[in-house]
């Protein structure tokens, strides 16, 4: 086949990438070629091609990122899949949480940090460009597919590589088992960390000239130098060891000897002996496999091991060197200086968009997850690429902000807080305390505070969040999404001790929950998404080990899960499609939300106040929007000790309609008068509103100016839900309030309605003024699950006998007539341009592209054929999993029926929108 691409803009590139990954799909491990061809090409084009229409908001070109491994940092993280390597114990080497050294010369090695293992030892260029966080850094959208089958694997020629057992044992003998507790899925090899005083992995350290590792084998401390270098024109690389005393035989496994190894491939060992006393010796195996056994030593015990296929394989350096003592000079010494710009908005709350330091000397993509605050008003964020940024000046009108690196090498972080004055980071290896030993400005020591925690490989099992607790203790969120195997802690909440030593599970089933803890009380929150068994957006309290209602993909889903806890409160999809992070604003400069909860929407960016109700036997809430003035998709926030505003940063990784890749963002209250309420309390005789202001007493006393709907869900196999009215029919059941009152202070309604029941769900819409004449119009989304008693008296009302009469409705508001125009806007209110792209591109997309689909021939998994003509595209719209098209079946991420939720106007809408995309 022959096929031309023209290629003038970023989207242009973007359409051809998707055509080149739709034309390979069918090849085996043709696409982990495209993804290292798509970073080579835009790296090589970086200086020769203006790729424009670039979203991330600052005109650098999409193409002029370095590559995403740094050749001048010494290690990486990453999963590593090594099991095409070998057979017998070899043939399930899989590494979750592995640190990837580039130890020079085309030398790499993976150590597995659960299991102190180097579990592959190869030359060549590193790792096949796979993961989430590589795959998407120059394709921004383009994602992993879930499960554990296709993972970066070594690219190159593999020398050494050990099986899912110890690399470290202790005893007269080794075994090659795995002696960790299983999980749910025995095959699952992400089991954790070691059990007892087995061993335990602490540092990093980076020093002149590479790193060294540092863990505890058996009660026994052990510093180790991996490094490489050429003898003879050939690599060699060599690890250097360090022990404590020694007071029982040790085991180190340095690998199975793989076919690829030629037989000039050597292992050799100095010094085996000091003052003539044997402390470690090489033993090699008839199947191949070298180890090395550790004599008992009252002394500290010092040997290097080098490996290599040349003639002259000779260990090299005094094991006391200063170089590989001492702390790596700083790498990234220039700050970015750069200046944001003050919204000009009259609302109570701006939002101050702040620029990244996306032109910088590494040429570096900056795509920020989460940031927290020093008690000074320094920032840390954490990028999805494993960074760590500094930034300083985010305080006044944001002129003299500065970014400096700080460090590297993570595994896909998405949180990060502080504890006094220590930084942790959460990634797939862990919780990492970031320090700074030498003052330099940069970190020199990455310590693994905690791993107490099982990881497995799936592309989906995110470090999603941590957050800090007031005992000192910190909540970490992990991704649920599986596809492959089932995991210990996929989809949980948890706690990890203060020390870091333990870990319990507050909350599980969750299918990517985003957090956020009460600083004050420790109330844990989570976000997560509609799905199986889940049928809109839920925001969460997280606690007593609870089960959420999501099931993954590959577990059955015919029978109803039992003991699902209902959520704090749901949200209509429509209305935020994609939960994120939730910030709490104590001790804060935000006016009349000081004390409020702050959930992030990430789908369309947008931030809500969450009103908590805590009147009845269980806590209840209602949120309401607080803005949309945001040119990224949020994932997390923090309060600034210094200027007592809200910060919120994000990245795209998921579907959204966001216009930048990724920002950072003030959220600053001005002082203009706040509309928001501050209470919304469903009651047995209606809902009670707070506001903050004095409202103009005509327009809130007309029962015309509000309106209400309810409707029910219902928790099935299938993806989402209908909407349902409480006869069981579907669609939305409208009520009309009978009577309105007002406070004596004119800061508070209540809405008298007649057969007020507990629902799924309520919306609730105003539209009302100031007493100065400020029109304000706004909708809250709750949950009513028990309805209190209204005193009158008590909530500043006086007397009242509240008129429950039947009302009319109100004439009936206009829809908009059927058009493709407003088929477009439908789909992108209803979030469905996450998932089906308009222009044909299939990158970051989990649903078929809508371009060109009218009139084409479709083919099901069950090898049924149709035509996409608009009976077809209804029933899609109406039962999304009758029929679903070969190739989109292993996606986790469902579409929801919309039968109750849209209008028939509204769905011709689209179906004209769709049509119109030929």
């Amino acid at each position: 086949m022959e096929a031309r691409l023209t290629v003038r803009t970023w989207t242009d590139l973007k359409n051809a990438l998707s055509k080149i990954l739709f034309w390979t799909s069918d090849c085996v491990g043709s696409q982990e070629f495209v993804f290292r061809l798509i970073g080579v090409f835009l790296a090589a084009t970086a200086s020769a091609a203006d790729l424009s229409g670039s979203a991330s908001g600052s005109g650098l070109r999409q193409s002029a990122w370095a590559e995403y491994v740094e050749a001048d940092f010494p290690f990486f993280s990453s999963v590593l899949d090594a099991r095409t390597l070998g057979t017998g114990v070899l043939s399930n080497n899989i590494t979750p949480r592995g640190i990837l050294l580039n130890l020079g010369h085309g030398c790499w090695a993976c150590f597995d940090t659960d299991l102190l293992r180097m579990s592959a030892l190869w030359t060549g260029q590193g790792v096949t460009p796979v993961s989430m966080s590589q795959c998407s850094y120059h394709v921004a959208g383009a994602k992993a597919p879930e499960g554990q089958e296709d993972l970066p694997k070594p690219l190159g020629t593999p020398w050494l590589a050990n099986g899912i057992y110890p690399g470290w044992q202790m005893g007269e003998i080794f075994s090659l088992n795995d002696p960790r507790e299983s999980g749910p899925d025995p095959r699952e090899v992400g089991r954790g960390l070691l059990p007892g005083s087995a061993g335990q992995f602490k540092s990093i350290h980076l020093v002149q000239g590479g790193v060294r590792l540092e863990y505890d084998v058996a009660g026994v401390s052990v510093k180790e130098w991996p490094a490489a270098q050429l003898e003879q024109g050939l690599p060699v690389v060599q690890r250097r060891f360090r022990l404590d005393p020694v007071p029982h035989p040790l085991w180190l496994i340095l690998g199975c000897r793989l076919l690829n190894a030629n037989e000039s491939f050597k292992a050799v060992l100095t010094p085996g002996q000091v003052a003539g006393q044997t402390v470690a010796e090489i033993i090699e195996k008839a199947d191949g496999l070298l180890a090395v056994r550790v004599y008992p030593s009252e002394k500290p015990v010092e040997f290097q091991v080098a490996l290599g296929m040349g003639i002259d394989v000779t260990p090299w350096g005094p094991s006391g060197d200063d170089r590989a003592q001492k702390p790596s000079p700083a790498r990234w010494a220039q700050a970015i200086p750069l200046r944001a710009m003050l919204a000009a908005e009259k609302d109570a709350y701006g939002v101050d968009n702040i620029p990244l330091p996306l032109e910088n000397p590494w040429k570096r993509n900056v795509r920020l997850a989460d940031l927290a605050f020093f008690k000074d008003g320094r920032a840390a964020a954490v990028t999805f690429d494993g960074d760590v940024w500094i930034i300083s000046g985010l305080v006044g009108e944001l002129r003299s902000v500065s970014w400096r690196r700080f460090t590297s090498g993570l595994h896909e972080p998405l949180g990060l807080c502080v504890r006094g004055d220590d930084l942790f980071v959460v990634d797939r290896n862990g919780i990492w305390r970031l320090r700074d030993t030498d003052g330099n400005g940069e970190a020199d020591v990455h310590e693994l505070f905690s791993n107490a925690f099982a990881q497995t490989a799936e592309t989906r099992e995110f470090a999603a969040g941590i957050r800090l607790a007031p005992d000192g203790s910190f909540v970490i969120a992990k991704g649920g999404q599986q596809g492959s195997t089932i995991g210990k802690h996929n989809g949980s909440v948890l706690r990890v001790s203060p020390d870091g030593k333990s870990a319990t599970v507050l909350g599980r089933g969750l299918r990517q929950p985003l957090i956020g803890v009460n600083p004050k009380t420790g109330l844990v929150t989570a976000s997560d998404q509609q799905g199986h068994y889940v049928p809109a957006t839920p925001l969460h309290v997280i606690q007593g080990g609870q089960y959420y209602g999501y099931i993954p993909l590959i577990l059955p889903k015919e029978k109803y899960p039992a003991a699902i806890a209902d959520p704090l409160t749901w949200i209509p999809h429509p209305i935020n499609a994609s939960g994120a992070g939730q910030v709490w604003l104590h001790d804060v400069g935000m006016g009349p939300l000081n004390g409020a909860l702050i959930h992030l929407g990430y789908y369309r960016p947008e931030l809500f106040v969450v009103l908590l109700n805590e009147r009845a036997s269980r806590m209840q809430a209602a949120v309401v929007s607080l803005t949309r003035n945001l040119e990224f998709a949020p994932l997390a926030g923090a309060v600034n000790p210094i200027d007592g505003q809200l910060y919120v940063a994000g990245f795209q990784i998921f579907g959204t309609v966001a216009k930048q890749i990724s920002g950072l963002a003030r959220v600053r209250y001005t002082g203009a008068p706040c509309m928001l309420p501050h209470d919304v309390l469903p009651m047995e005789q209606g809902i009670l509103l707070r506001f903050n202001v004095v409202l103009d007493a005509k327009k809130a006393r007309d029962p015309v100016n509000y309106s209400v709907e309810r409707w029910n869900y219902t928790r099935t196999a299938s993806y989402g839900s209908p909407h349902f009215r409480l006869d069981g029919s579907k669609g939305q059941e409208s009520m009309v309030p009978s009577s309105a009152y007002l406070s004596a202070d004119g800061k508070s309604v209540f809405l008298g309605i007649a057969d007020m029941k507990s629902v799924m769900q309520m919306r609730l819409g105003w539209a009302l003024a100031t007493r100065e004449g400020l029109r304000f119009e706004q909708n809250t989304y709750f949950t009513p699950y028990e309805l209190t008693q209204f005193d009158s008296a008590a909530e500043g009302f006086g007397p009242l006998t509240i008129d429950l009469m039947p009302r009319k409705a109100p004439g009936g508001i206009a829809l908009a007539p059927a058009s493709a125009e407003e088929g477009g806007r439908v789909s992108e209110l209803m979030g469905c341009v996450a998932c089906h792209s308009a222009d044909g591109s299939t990158i970051g997309r989990v649903g078929p592209t809508w371009k060109g689909l009218y009139g084409s021939p479709r083919v099901f998994v069950d090898r049924s054929k149709a035509l996409a003509d608009e009976a077809y595209l209804r029933e899609s719209i109406w039962e999304p999993s009758r029929r679903v098209v070969t190739g989109f079946e292993k996606s986790d991420t469902g579409m929801p029926s919309y039968e109750g939720v849209l209008s028939e106007g509204q769905i011709e809408s689209l179906v004209l929108y769709i049509k119109s995309l030929r």
